[in-house]
């Protein structure tokens, strides 16, 4: 019986080879015939949403990669299939029609993004601490919107609540003076989605400044100019954001031009701000094509920015891309470590991306984060002109930096807690103290909120059960040798951050009182609530956990009691992208 089985097994794996290699003969031919039909132009249009790479290098990604043949110029349009895509012949890569015409490739998601499981709940009484690097990138926002508006929910890797949330500015006090670059505010009420626990909402607002005194900024536009990148959500798309970005440059300003592919150039060497005409002729003359040797393109920009460096100014490349690196260092540790290093020489980095289906979440959030820079996605020019030009100090110019928040809950008055968001900035608590942590910048007019939802002692919120070995009364051997009463606090709120150019943190402290708890959230400032429903948003998406009963409907009618002022109707928006969720129905996801 098994010398049976083997055969049969044998003679089924000849057959599929067989045929495997017939449907290889028979696409070879057929190409061979309609290569003196159409140009490359023509079939690469016949193939629309299908990247063809040149074979050199390593390839990084799914297997599913279209590989272009080099060594033949007059078949540059000619794809080739990688072996693993032919396995399965039920479901083929390349098919032939009747007219011998080839269909094109199904298109590919190679999207990338990290997957970080939610905070958890923590008993405060046995783990009172908790420590987070602040985060004021805002891509992830903005790519949850283009899924959604493209008819599709997100991907639950793809939602980072903390930038969803700082995604919007929250009207908070300023700092007297800018002795101090922000300012700490805090506001505490039952949690929109459990009445049995509370919400404390942190805030931090930096102090702003008028464009005309802006420091001179020394800038370069590092661009991906690889064949991933012609989609008309690529380059076309970064051209346009990068001329709004231009019209706002001065005579002081120093603009630079790096492109990459699979070799790297300086398109334009450093030129003045206010030569606009030879600066949108350099990006309008930008095409794409070939591989995608980001390594070397980062090495290049850092050198670029390094010969114009500006003391007291803004230091800064800006990589625009799609994230997709296949030639050279294309080892993720590996680039994050270069640009770690690259930036003790004074330059941030920022980074911009664009496109769907190869888009590299992952690479490009953690590459703003070595280099003290932030990350933004842009899926459209009004998100180009609000990153790039309504918000330009805030992209471009830091007014604190390795900023770290830590929160010690009393165990009087908290039984447990959790922090929302911020899975990838957690720290240790001993990391708050060390200056030689690195933690997140923070720039001019930038807001940033963090969310705890606690249970309070003798509440019906707690989800964790008591210990049996340990102590069940958490205000029984509670005790303050700090002058306070133990039960009048409910949490201590430190910040640690740096001057821009400083390498020794300063400290501010701010306690939460227990009287200060508002008893409803009709009570709480319209930025409470607000940035409650979107932080609901983003775990109902995620998969709702935490959230209990609440829906997309009362997330609407939390974020519209919280609208606030709105002047370019962000907060609007964020209201039809709830609706378009509803409609697409969470809870089957």
């Amino acid at each position: 019986m098994q010398n049976t089985n083997k055969r049969c097994y044998r003679m089924r794996a000849l057959l599929r080879t067989t045929a495997l290699i017939g449907l290889v003969a028979i696409t070879a031919c057929s190409q061979e015939e309609n290569d003196q039909n159409y140009t490359s132009t023509e079939l690469t249009k016949k193939s629309e949403n299908v990247e063809l790479y040149e074979t050199e290098g390593l390839v990084l990604g799914d297997s599913a990669e279209r590989k272009v043949k080099k060594s033949d110029p007059q078949n540059t349009a000619r794809a080739y299939p990688e072996p693993a895509l032919l396995g399965s012949l039920s479901s083929p890569s390349i098919v032939v029609g009747h007219d011998n015409t080839i269909a094109p490739l199904p298109e590919v998601d190679r999207e990338n993004y990290t997957h970080l499981a939610d905070n958890p709940v923590h008993l405060a009484l046995e783990d009172p601490v908790s420590t987070f690097s602040i985060d004021v990138d805002t891509g992830g926002y903005s790519n949850v919107r283009r899924f959604l508006e493209d008819g599709h929910l997100p991907r639950e890797d793809a939602v980072r609540i903390e930038e969803l949330v700082n995604y919007f500015s929250y009207d908070y006090p300023l700092p007297e003076d800018q002795a101090l670059p922000f300012k700490v505010f805090t506001e505490v009420a039952p949690t929109p989605w459990n009445a049995d626990t509370k919400l404390i909402h942190i805030g931090i607002k930096a102090f702003d400044i008028p464009a005309e005194d802006r420091p001179a900024a020394n800038l370069v536009f590092l661009v991906d100019v690889s064949g991933s990148m012609h989609d008309q959500n690529k380059l076309p798309l970064l051209k346009s954001s990068l001329r709004l970005m231009v019209d706002k440059m001065t005579e002081k300003d120093r603009i630079s031009l790096v492109t990459y592919a699979g070799s790297t150039r300086v398109v334009l060497p450093a030129t003045p701000g206010n030569e606009k005409a030879k600066i949108r002729a350099a990006i309008e003359a930008l095409s794409s094509g070939g591989s995608t040797n980001g390594g070397a393109g980062i090495k290049l920009a850092y050198a670029e920015a390094q010969k114009e460096l500006i003391e007291g100014g803004i230091n800064r490349i800006l990589l625009a891309t799609d994230g997709d690196v296949n030639v050279g260092t294309v080892d993720f540790d590996a680039l994050k470590d270069m640009v770690e290093r690259k930036r003790k020489g004074g330059v941030s980095l920022t980074t911009l991306g664009f496109g769907t289906g190869d888009y590299n979440d992952h690479l490009l959030e953690q590459l703003a984060d070595a280099g003290n820079g932030n990350h933004a996605y842009i899926d459209g020019l009004s998100e180009a002109r609000k990153v790039l030009v309504e918000e330009m100090a805030s992209t471009l110019l830091t007014v604190a930096k390795d900023v770290k928040i830590q929160v010690e809950f009393n165990p009087a008055v908290v039984a447990e807690y959790r922090l929302i968001g911020y899975e990838n900035r957690v720290l240790n608590r001993e990391d708050f103290n060390n200056d030689k942590v690195d933690a997140g910048e923070i720039g001019a007019g930038h807001t940033v909120t963090a969310l705890y939802e606690v249970a309070l002692v003798g509440s019906k919120g707690k989800q964790l059960d008591p210990l049996r070995y340990g102590k069940s009364d958490n205000s029984s051997e509670a005790t303050s040798t700090k002058g306070f009463s133990v039960n009048d606090e409910l949490a201590y709120v430190k910040v640690r951050y740096k001057a821009p150019d400083g390498d020794t943190s300063k400290l501010l402290t701010y306690p939460i009182e227990v009287a200060d708890i508002k008893t409803a959230n009709e009570k709480t400032e319209d930025h409470f609530r607000f940035s409650a429903a979107v932080a609901a948003f983003g775990q109902i998406l995620k998969g709702g956990k935490y959230t209990g009963e609440m829906t997309m409907e009362d997330v609407h009618k939390l974020a519209r009691s919280g609208l606030g002022e709105d002047p370019f109707g962000y907060r609007r928006e964020f209201l039809s992208l709830v609706d378009l969720a509803s409609s697409m129905d969470v809870a089957t996801k």
